[in-house]
Parts: C-alpha cells; sequence; structure tokens
C-alpha cells in the first residue's frame, strides 16, 4: 500500500533533514582544481578514467565515516584528538604540510574563480575579481552565524547539478560509457598513471579530514536539543557521509565524462586551467554548456574555500589551544579568524608572487600525497582505540575499506613521487 502524500512529504522532509556535514564535505570536493583534474583526465583519455569514480566512492565514504565518528564521539575535531591522544611531533608535521597545502589550493581556487568571471567580464582583470571573491568569503565567515554559514553551504551544493546538466545537452554513446564504468581500462605510459595519481589526490585529501570530524563536532556543540551518540545517531551520519561522497562521485563522474565526449572528441587533449576547459566548451558544446560550466566553478569556488580556509584555521587553533569557532564572535576568536585572513590574503598574493594554478595544483598534490597515508593510518587507530571511540569503534567492514585506502593512497603517494622525479 502507498504511503499518503503527508507521509511521503515528511519522509524527504527527515531525509533532508539529516544532510548536512557529510553533504557539504562530498561537494566542496568539487572544487575549481578538483574540476581541472577531471577536465585533464576527460580531454586527455577521453572515457578510460570513468571507473575511477566508482572505486573513489566507497574509499572516501569509509573515511570520512570515520572522521565524523570520531568528530560526534569525542567533540573535538581530528586536532584536539591528536593533541590529547598523540605525540606533540605528529601534530606538528600535520599543520606543516598542512599550511602551505591548503594555501596553495585556496590561491589555485581562487584564480580559477577570477579566470572564469575574466572570461564573461574581460575588460576586468583577473586579480580583481580574486580580490572581490576573497572579501565576499571573509565577509561572510566574519559576519554570518554557523547555522547561517552551514544553511549557505548547503544551499551551495545544489551548484554542482550545472555538470550533471551538460553531458545532457550534446551527443553522448551511453552503451560507450556504461563500458568504460564498469569496466577499467589501463593505458600504458606515465602520463595515464599521473592522471590516476592526481584523481586519487584530488578526491581523499587530508583537509576535508580535519572539516568533517570538526564539523560533526561544532553540530553537537551548537545543537538547540541534547544529541546522544547512540547508533541511531550514527546512522544519521553514515547516510548524511554516504549521500554527501555519492553526490561528489557522480559530479566528478560527469565532468570527465563532459571532457570525454566534447573536448577528447575534438582533439583537445590538454587542459591546464578552468578557464581554458570553458572556452573549449563553448564552440563545441555551445554557448549555454558553456555558461553552465562557469557558474559552476565559480559556485564550487564559493563552497570549498571557506572549507579550506576553515580545516586551516581549525587545526591551527586545536593545535596551539586558541579559542575557535565560527559560532564564535571575532572578538572571542581573534587568532582563529585572524588564520582564515592570513590564509585567504595569501592564497590572492599567490599570483603577484607569479605561482600559476597549475604549479600550485602540482605542490597540493604533492603535499597531500604526503600527508594522506600517515594520517589515514592514524584514523585507523583512533578509530579502533575504545579508550577514545567507546561504543563508536570501526566495525570490520570500516577496517577492511580504511586498510584498502591507506594501501592505494600510499602507493599512489611513491607514484606521485616517483612522477615528479622522473
Amino acid at each position: 500500500m502507498a504511503k499518503p502524500p503527508k507521509a511521503r512529504r515528511q519522509k524527504i522532509k527527515e531525509f533532508f533533514s539529516v544532510l548536512g556535514p557529510g553533504l557539504v564535505t562530498g561537494a566542496s570536493d568539487d572544487d575549481p582544481s578538483g574540476i581541472v583534474t577531471y577536465s585533464q583526465a576527460g580531454a586527455a583519455f577521453g572515457l578510460s578514467t570513468l571507473w575511477t569514480s566508482l572505486l573513489t566512492f566507497p574509499l572516501m565514504t569509509a573515511i570520512q565515516s570515520m572522521c565524523a565518528r570520531i568528530g560526534a564521539a569525542t567533540s573535538k575535531g581530528l586536532t584536539g584528538v591528536l593533541k590529547a591522544h598523540y605525540p606533540k611531533w605528529i601534530l606538528l608535521c600535520v599543520m606543516a604540510f598542512s599550511f602551505p597545502a591548503i594555501i596553495l589550493n585556496i590561491g589555485a581556487d581562487l584564480q580559477s574563480m577570477g579566470a572564469v568571471m575574466h572570461l564573461i567580464a574581460p575588460k576586468v582583470p583577473t586579480f580583481y575579481f580574486e580580490i572581490i571573491f576573497a572579501v565576499l568569503i571573509l565577509y561572510t565567515l566574519i559576519n554570518f552565524s554557523y547555522q547561517q554559514i552551514s544553511k549557505i553551504l548547503k544551499w551551495l551544493c545544489t551548484v554542482l547539478f550545472l555538470y550533471i546538466v551538460i553531458p545532457f545537452l550534446v551527443k553522448v554513446n551511453w552503451v560507450d560509457v556504461i563500458k568504460h564504468l564498469f569496466i577499467p581500462t589501463l593505458k600504458s605510459g606515465k602520463d595515464f598513471f599521473a592522471i590516476l595519481v592526481a584523481i586519487l589526490g584530488t578526491t581523499i585529501s587530508p583537509y576535508l579530514f580535519f572539516w568533517q570530524a570538526t564539523m560533526e563536532a561544532e553540530d553537537i556543540a551548537n545543537s538547540k536539543s541534547r544529541i546522544v551518540v547512540d547508533k541511531k545517531f550514527l546512522s544519521k551520519i553514515r547516510t548524511d557521509i554516504t549521500v554527501g561522497m555519492f553526490f561528489s562521485n557522480l559530479v566528478m563522474f560527469f565532468i570527465i565524462l563532459t571532457s570525454g565526449v566534447v573536448l577528447y572528441s575534438a582533439g583537445i587533449h590538454k587542459i591546464l586551467t578552468v578557464d581554458q576547459a570553458a572556452r573549449s566548451l563553448e564552440p563545441l558544446a555551445g554557448k549555454f554548456s558553456y555558461l553552465l560550466f562557469t557558474m559552476g566553478i565559480i559556485g564550487t569556488g564559493f563552497l570549498a574555500i571557506p572549507v579550506l580556509a576553515g580545516s586551516l584555521s581549525y587545526i591551527v587553533a586545536e593545535t596551539f589551544g586558541w579559542r575557535e569557532g565560527l559560532q564564535k564572535k571575532i572578538s572571542r576568536a581573534p587568532g582563529f579568524y585572524l588564520v582564515i585572513v592570513i590564509s585567504l590574503v595569501a592564497g590572492v598574493l599567490l599570483n603577484i608572487f607569479g605561482i600559476q594554478p597549475v604549479q600550485a595544483l602540482i605542490y597540493t598534490a604533492i603535499l597531500y600525497g604526503m600527508t594522506a597515508p600517515p594520517l589515514i593510518a592514524i584514523i585507523l587507530h583512533i578509530c579502533n582505540n575504545p579508550r577514545i571511540m567507546g561504543k563508536a569503534v570501526n566495525s570490520k567492514s570500516s577496517n577492511v575499506l580504511g586498510f584498502i585506502t591507506l594501501i592505494i593512497m600510499s602507493i599512489s603517494a611513491f607514484a606521485l613521487i616517483y612522477f615528479q622525479l622522473h
């Protein structure tokens, strides 16, 4: 018997109420830097890397679920747990690698946003747009409450639907798409394996680990009602993470598909910047596709940069024991907001120092690649420690997926170093 409309509406409302940090984390993973990587994968190798969206989904879900449970079970961010239970040198190493990596990522995203806006308004220099975007993001983070920022970020997730629309505006051989999605293709040569490493580094990024754990802790701390971290609550977290990671990988799939069908087929095999990808789309897929792609880049930048800057600020504030939290006014957590200001200013200044987005992405990938494996190992160790996690310790399936992720990311890190040296 079908449920009455009122019951169905209530079920839908309950489902969307569960979505929060996991959805935002997943969506922010598809930032302008990620879009460059996915566009290059499609342009260089057509549909040959589509299968990676199936590979990364369970791996991302497993690791982000662990980070979410850490935040929920301990009411602390990942940095706070490291500080309380691990040697100080581990925390300092994490911060030393995270600071430059995240700033380079912010810089690359701001430059990408500025570049596509410059395409729309060519009389305004790219650098001016970067400053405008940085100021808008900073104003929002300082002047809006945590609840308001959470709602803004959740609504910005809808921007990513733009990338799902684009392939339906061009001719696609869906039988070929399904074949490449479910049957992995491996090509010989350094460039193909380099793009696989880049995709892994882009999707499983350390800053997301910190953001996820901290946001779960913040959600509990800022809840108007008392939250009990029981099986029911952990199940809601799992749903939120699964939807967020599925959404992230779905968008990744459609960006590779778009560039694989449109750019690769037209003989455009090298994409170094997002504005280059957008420019290439216009004559091949039409102005509407080009505008959708461009709007998506700006929207994802507004979504990802607060996550990047916020992650870095939480890492630094928790390391030094400063007052922290997006729910606090700037007067009550000056150090926390100072890090956000520094990260955005430093991101804008990268252009002045001549660091191009592609260079920034290479450096970011190296730093993320080196920090991801040890961090995943630590996360696994934390999640199997009942003294820290209580009853929220890892299940066997979580450990299996976690160790598979650790092995793959370790191989990826060695491959990344190898590709840079050769």
